[in-house]
């Protein structure tokens, strides 16, 4: 039903502009200058709505239309990294609001100093994964660090992780047997009930051994659930990778993807720019990517598949 309701609201939208595009043909040839200018401002609007629609058209695979789960991981580099992945969070944050998508942090684990040492996020709205899944893999910063006395150039890196969220799929079936479910305090900020209750899960799928954890400051019940989303889809990446691999190996390519194989770079020093490695996309203003302005990325990448 979910699936029918998204594609009738499609059909009504496109529907809607080929109308608006009659309408306006129609108003060009009755048109004896007065309006040209009124239909060229019009013009110009249909092009740029009918243009973010042809990157939507992009989005065509199975989970494309649903809601994610964003993870971010500090990688090697101690406080650098870990401030890296806090600027990362603050980033896609960022994005996610600009873009009207709900956010929900489900789990975070704060760095020694500063930053993160890795964070988990839920996005829900329209087409979430479609446009994030563009975003997984290596993010590498390259600046001047401010943690170092002597301020020397640090290189950080930190890994994104976009899963689709998984509900109510056949497909991935998580038994009581298959599972070991702990419960301990939560050790991040949430007064004192937080504190001195056992809110946050954690859950060990044996067979596989992944461990999801959530202590997102609300009942222990409600970790447990969002914690089972996270392991949902963490089973379907890996399902997915198997069965990618399979291909793969009957296809005689197999390209393992290391921890330094980055994506992306941000440089801050000695010049500014951000650079997509698979895309050859890139834009001098830094500070505008970090303030989550990610479109010409994602619509890049999109593209490029």
């Amino acid at each position: 039903m979910k699936r029918i309701a998204y594609l009738d609201d499609q059909i009504e939208e496109w529907t809607s502009l080929q109308t608006q595009v009659e309408g306006l043909s129609a108003l060009w040839d009755l048109d004896d200058g007065s309006l040209t200018d009124e239909i060229d401002q019009q013009v110009n609007e249909l092009e740029d709505i009918i243009e973010k629609k042809e990157i939507s058209l992009l989005l065509s695979g199975r989970y494309d239309h649903g809601n994610a789960i964003l993870a971010i991981h500090a990688g090697a580099g101690g406080t650098d990294s870990q401030d890296w992945a806090g600027m990362l969070e603050r980033m896609y944050l960022r994005w996610a609001e600009n873009s009207g998508y709900k956010t929900e942090i489900l789990d975070r684990t704060l760095g020694e100093e500063a930053g993160i040492k890795s964070v988990t996020i839920s996005v829900s709205g329209e087409l979430a994964y479609g446009y994030l899944k563009a975003e997984k893999g290596v993010h590498r910063l390259v600046r001047l660090s401010p943690f170092d006395a002597a301020h020397r150039r640090h290189t950080s890196f930190a890994l994104v992780e976009v899963l689709p969220e998984i509900e109510g799929n056949d497909e991935i079936v998580i038994r009581p047997e298959d599972i070991e479910i702990e419960v301990y305090k939560s050790s991040g900020a949430g007064g004192q009930n937080v504190q001195k209750n056992m809110t946050a899960v954690r859950i060990i799928h044996l067979a596989t051994g992944l461990v999801v954890t959530c202590q997102n400051e609300r009942s222990q019940t409600q970790n447990r659930e969002s914690a089972l989303k996270v392991l949902r889809s963490r089973l379907f990446e890996l399902q997915e990778q198997a069965h990618a691999d399979e291909i793969s190996d009957l296809k005689g390519e197999f390209k393992k993807v290391e921890w330094g194989s980055q994506i992306r770079s941000y440089v801050l020093h000695p010049y500014q720019m951000v650079k997509d490695h698979r895309t050859e996309y890139e834009t001098g203003n830094t500070q505008s990517v970090l303030d989550g302005n990610l479109d010409g990325f994602i619509e890049a990448y999109l593209r490029m598949r």
